[in-house]
């Protein structure tokens, strides 16, 4: 029998007590009795839980808070529930989402950034100590119905391979019972690469079915709820639903992004001027905050060129249609929550954005970003995109909007994503929604607010006691402070009176109304110059009157300042945060870094089944010569068809294949050039070996090569590769054996690239010609963030 007390609930799992009653001979006896089994569940009356978090998302981009995208899901839970103006993240994508599902700041559970830039030291190993369980994992282990629904960013590369460990997947160490998204900073919504628990599946659907992911994910999200209600409604569940959108590429079907046609004609300088006027009249800022200027880093619209103005205005246009889209699922999924009887028993957080508004899609935008990360922007030149500007949102781009919507959809604050120093990075607009739990109605709450407070939240809530033992280990408090206390009360003092924030040198502190910062770099200009860390300017600003952080107090109150720096190095002490680690080329190189590193050598081996394996599981093949031999049995007809192996998609990659008998190897030049080499003749029925050879050109990255194709070691055909990507194919598309799953890297088999043959082995071999040590470590640092 489970003992249930709330005393035995701080040790977890809780322990199962032997019966030490009477224990008759015969279960006939009349004396034969046992207290009957029941399930586990929480204290009575703790609520669903459903935690909403939007990707990317800036304070001033929704309706909600001023902004030009309609929201109307997130503007109806603020009618019926709380509106919270001073809701904080942590600049950065799996950082916020670790400290969100730990209730601990992100460098206590090791993701001082993001899990490919980790390193040996204990704030930035990518990992959560064990002495730091989840959320989730509580929960479950209390009774809870738990589910995962969208993107998990917390897997460390090493472990993202189908041989695990699945220690910090969803449903391995993380605590969901059930798991439907991806892992990974993005992903395609047209054609995503996608887990059921740890098992890659594949999306129901095309684009011309209709199909998006985010709809998708709503759709499973929708399914699961219903069902547990229907077959356990008598346990709370906890649901939480984090779609990739609206991060990179901006995917939408065009009738979204076509509503807002004509509406960015003014550019963002003026969009921002209107976000402000906006947010006064809904009293999200105050009547007097000031509108932070324009960074020099930034043009003006002015200065844009004409020629790219009309692209610019889609860009915007296409991420407003992406916002609203994403909210209507939103809502889709919590009126199946309504739908069940459970909409006021249910403690809802709406998190509009797990930092601020993206600036990695470099000052013109991006058709395909790929083309950004591999240094090769300039490829997009304004007469391009001008082409391309009706493809964009479709399933033939992998687009990003311009520096300056981001700053715009950050207002009015300075900076945005990654900026862990200014509320631009930091501040994101939240909605609370619990009807049973809540008195007020549609009323802003104004205290001091962190990712890291919901977690002790929802433990308030639901009535069980944080815990000081999981699964045998003694764990450390949590971080965060609850929120319930402002639930009926907006004039309560703010509890949560002191955070620290920081990110790759980028620092920040707030006590008590004042905040220092200092901006240490800046997101889209990777090659700047990065000064000494004790070289940094800071900047001082008082909360209770400079509401945006518009006004620099620093020579009028340097003593203030001096106090706040020391108490910054205080918090970074108590929470390892140091050492401070700007570093860029050291922590992406995994052995300087001091991290695992999965794939090593010349030569790796794959064999066929093997699939949606990331660039992390498969040896680097680029900027040097390389050769991938498959061992096949043709058929005995003699029609020989598909994908040997692949690797990438529709916007870069190469694959090895058999169209009509003839084996091709194809190089896909970022979705704009395919180069191919065939053989000149058709290969027999039977037992052979197929090779392609790739010569490196060397002389530096991203040149090109000659092919050679040989069936059984003799020469059959060969072919030139012009020009090769020097720094990532895709971050979404994966490496398949037998067939190219995802957007194929190849029109010539698109549509039919499951091999008929058979597979023996694929053997893959590079030479010692690399390249990659040329590549600047700036841009190194720079694709590894921007695929977060």
């Amino acid at each position: 029998m489970t003992d249930e007390s709330f005393a035995r609930r701080d040790s977890l799992p809780i322990p199962d007590r032997q019966h030490l009653g009477l224990i008759t001979y015969d279960a006939k006896d009349p004396d034969t009795s046992f207290p009957p089994i029941e399930p586990l569940l929480p204290p009575e009356g703790a609520p669903n839980i459903l935690v909403i978090l939007l990707d990317d998302v800036g304070y001033g981009a929704s309706s909600a808070f001023g902004g030009p995208s309609d929201t109307p899901t997130a503007e109806r839970l603020q009618g019926g529930g709380l509106t919270y103006n001073r809701f904080h993240t942590t600049a950065l994508c799996a950082p916020t989402r670790a400290a969100l599902l730990s209730g601990r700041n992100h460098h206590s559970v090791g993701m001082g950034m993001i899990t490919e830039t980790a390193t040996a030291a204990p704030g930035s190993s990518g990992m959560r100590p064990n002495t730091k369980a989840s959320l989730p994992m509580t929960l479950k282990l209390n009774g809870y119905s738990t589910a995962q629904f969208g993107k998990c960013h917390e897997v460390p590369p090493w472990q993202t391979s189908p041989v695990g460990p699945f220690d910090a997947w969803p449903t391995g160490g993380g605590g969901f019972e059930y798991f439907y998204g991806f892992i990974g900073g993005e992903n395609n919504q047209y054609y995503p690469a996608l887990y059921e628990g740890t098992n890659p599946v594949e999306a129901e659907g095309t684009p011309e079915d209709g199909y998006h992911l985010t709809e998708d994910l709503a759709d499973r999200a929708i399914d699961w709820i219903r069902t547990q209600k229907a077959l356990a409604p008598e346990k709370p569940f906890f649901a939480y639903f984090a779609p990739g959108a609206t991060h990179a590429p901006h995917h939408v079907p065009s009738e979204w992004a076509d509503k807002y046609a004509g509406k960015f004609a003014g550019g963002w300088d003026e969009q921002r001027e209107a976000i402000i006027a906006r947010q006064k009249e809904l009293g999200l800022v105050p009547a007097d905050a000031q509108l932070t200027p324009r960074p020099d880093a930034i043009p003006s619209w002015d200065d844009m060129s004409d020629e790219l103005k009309p692209v610019l205005e889609r860009q915007m246009e296409i991420y407003a249609g992406f916002l609203e889209h994403t909210d209507y699922h939103v809502g889709r999924v919590i009126d199946a929550v309504e739908s069940v009887g459970a909409l006021d028993n249910t403690l809802i957080y709406y998190i509009i954005g797990d930092n601020g508004a993206s600036a990695e899609g470099t000052v013109n935008g991006a058709f395909n970003e790929m083309a950004n990360f591999n240094g090769l922007a300039s490829i997009e030149t304004p007469e391009f995109m001008a082409e391309m500007k009706d493809s964009l949102g479709g399933p033939d781009s992998y687009n990003h909007y311009s520096v300056g919507w981001a700053w715009a959809m950050c207002t009015p604050f300075q900076w945005t994503k990654q900026v862990a120093s200014h509320w631009g990075g930091t501040r994101n607009g939240t909605v609370v929604h619990w009807p049973a739990g809540i008195t007020g109605k549609g009323e802003i709450r104004s205290q001091f607010t962190h990712v890291i407070d919901v977690a002790p939240t929802i433990l308030e809530a639901a009535g069980i006691p944080q815990p000081t033992f999981v699964l045998g280990v003694q764990q450390s408090p949590i971080e965060g402070t609850s929120m319930i206390y402002t639930f009926d009360s907006a004039d309560a003092p703010e509890r949560h009176d002191l955070q620290y924030f920081e990110m790759a040198g980028n620092r920040g502190i707030y006590f008590k109304g004042w905040s220092a910062v200092t901006r240490h770099s800046t997101p889209w200009l990777p090659n700047e110059q990065l000064p000494a860390l004790d070289d940094d300017v800071w900047e001082l600003y008082d909360g209770e009157n400079d509401w945006t952080q518009a006004n620099d107090l620093v020579r009028e109150n340097p003593e203030r300042l001096a106090s706040l720096q020391r108490l910054w190095l205080i918090e970074a002490v108590k929470y390892n945060v140091l050492p401070i680690d700007d570093r860029r080329f050291e922590r992406l190189n995994a052995t300087l870094a001091g991290r695992p590193q999965l794939i090593k050598g010349t030569r790796q081996v794959l064999f066929p089944g093997m699939k949606r394996l990331s660039e992390h599981s498969v040896l680097d093949i680029k900027n040097r010569s390389f050769s991938v031999t498959a061992s096949i049995e043709t058929p005995s007809d003699g029609h020989t068809e598909g994908v040997i192996i692949a690797q990438g998609g529709r916007f870069g990659g190469w694959a090895l294949y058999v169209k009509d008998g003839h084996a091709s190897f194809v190089y896909n030049l970022l979705g704009m050039t395919e180069f191919t080499a065939t053989a000149t003749e058709a290969i027999s029925p039977g037992k052979h070996q197929i090779r392609a050879e790739f010569a490196y050109d060397g002389g530096g990255l991203a040149k090109g090569g000659t092919v050679t194709v040989f069936y059984d070691g003799r020469e059959v055909g060969n072919g030139r590769v012009d020009q090769t990507q020097p720094m990532v194919f895709s971050a979404d598309e994966t490496t398949d054996i037998g067939e190219d799953y995802g957007m194929p890297v190849s029109v010539a088999y698109a549509g039919a690239s499951k091999f008929n043959g058979r597979i023996e082995v694929v053997q893959i071999d590079v030479g010692d010609d690399d390249h990659s040590h040329l590549i600047d470590p700036a841009d190194i640092a720079r694709v590894a963030v921007s695929r977060q």
